[in-house]
């Protein structure tokens, strides 16, 4: 089999964007790309995400005379670093383990021996994060996947800064972005923007905001009431509450629930009952409005949000991905594992375009972005990201898009 029939569809994808990003100034580069067969017409479809059929090569263990630390996946000559809280308080993390589950899954699908990944415990506190840094760093690695909180990101952004090292970590936290510290995250910015472009689409204008008293909550609020203003639109009122006190904010949506055109409320999926009880029994009907947290069973299945809108990655990469990691795995991904699926193939497909020279400013922050589970996204200089997210509406216990992801970003 060649190399290029070895690669998943999603890997080819990453290849081309990788390839296509380095074409202006990196002839070899190209050249070693094309040498794997992959096509640069730009004329094919979008890549997209799909279930490999070829048979899974089985991950490689590094010699045992390399310097590498932690469990040490793949074979290839650049060696990264993952950073996982693989345990939390000295028990076992299901979250930890479903990251590494995922970082596994792509080095497998890679069919490629371009990275050897060294994964390391953070043992869910900043001195871990930071012990993990400086052991991988150590140990000769170019790039650092991880960790997943934003302490130990800022532990692991300082480390790796002072080594010259990029980071790309998986904290919703805007905070710990930075130059060299990029978030692939679902960050709430992107959710708040996307869901007032869409409203305001549909001729929505006034807007109100619920909204609990809680760090998620912050920062939806700020970043919605930003949206609106840039896009002509209204907040006229905001109501905030203590989490599962709701009904003591209800009462000023109500009061002004005829001047609103749709309600705003960045509320978590297990909170979200609480609300909609207190909603109901105000007796305030309008469009409600919500973040990707919605696409959750608890929330989707109440019946006061049917007819409601959120944004959210649309849901059939993940799907698919899920479907390759059960198989795999025996058990369901949590749905933060696609995060370390993407970062583990991006920093495959990059190594392979060009080796450890390859984790550039200019190659990460390529503005094409990249194509991975849950569809496009690219970093921006500054460290956050931006996705091409879909716009959902809840019907029947169940979601539908409305609104699809774009395939790509303006002007690339």
């Amino acid at each position: 089999m060649s190399i290029s029939a070895a690669l998943t569809p999603r890997m080819r994808g990453f290849a081309q964007y990788v390839c296509r990003a380095l074409a202006g100034s990196l002839v070899l580069a190209l050249a070693g790309c094309n040498s794997a067969g992959f096509d640069f017409s730009g004329s094919g479809p979008t890549p997209s995400p799909e279930i490999n059929s070829a048979p899974v090569p089985q991950v490689q263990s590094q010699p045992l005379s390399s310097p590498t630390v932690g469990e040490v996946l793949g074979t290839g000559p650049v060696r990264v670093g993952l950073i996982l809280p693989l345990t939390q308080n000295g028990a076992p993390s299901a979250v930890g383990v479903s990251l590494r589950n995922a970082a596994q899954l792509a080095i497998e699908e890679s069919g490629l021996n371009d990275i050897t990944l060294m994964i390391v415990d953070d043992r869910g506190t900043p001195d871990g994060a930071a012990q993990a840094a400086q052991s991988e760093i150590s140990a000769g690695a170019q790039i650092i996947l991880g960790p997943l909180l934003a302490g130990e990101v800022r532990e692991v952004g300082r480390i790796a800064k002072s080594a010259g090292r990029p980071v790309i970590a998986f904290s919703t936290d805007e905070s710990v972005a930075a130059p060299g510290v990029y978030l692939l995250s679902f960050l709430i910015e992107s959710y708040s923007d996307r869901i007032a472009e869409y409203a305001v689409s549909r001729g929505k204008k006034s807007f109100a905001v619920l909204a609990p008293q809680t760090d998620y909550g912050n920062v939806a609020v700020g970043e919605f009431q930003q949206a609106a203003s840039r896009l002509g639109a209204r907040v006229i009122a905001v109501a905030r509450y203590m989490p599962g006190q709701a009904d003591g904010a209800v009462p000023e949506i109500a009061g002004v629930a005829k001047q609103i055109d749709a309600l705003f409320i960045p509320e978590q999926a297990d909170g979200m009952s609480a609300v909609a009880t207190a909603l109901t029994s105000s007796g305030v009907k309008t469009q409600l409005l919500g973040t990707g947290v919605w696409n959750d069973p608890r929330a989707l299945r109440l019946p006061a949000l049917q007819g409601s809108w959120f944004s959210a990655p649309d849901n059939a990469g993940f799907n698919a991905f899920a479907q390759r990691y059960k198989a795999k795995f025996n058990s369901d991904p949590l749905r933060l594992a696609s995060l370390a699926d993407d970062a583990v193939s991006l920093t495959a497909a990059l190594a392979r375009a060009k080796g450890d020279q390859a984790f550039g400013e200019n190659v990460l922050t390529n503005p094409s972005g990249f194509n991975g589970v849950d569809g496009v996204f690219r970093f921006r200089s500054d460290g956050a990201n931006e996705r091409g997210l879909a716009v959902m509406q809840t019907g029947v216990g169940a979601a539908t898009v409305i609104s699809p992801a774009p395939q790509k970003f303006a002007g690339s």
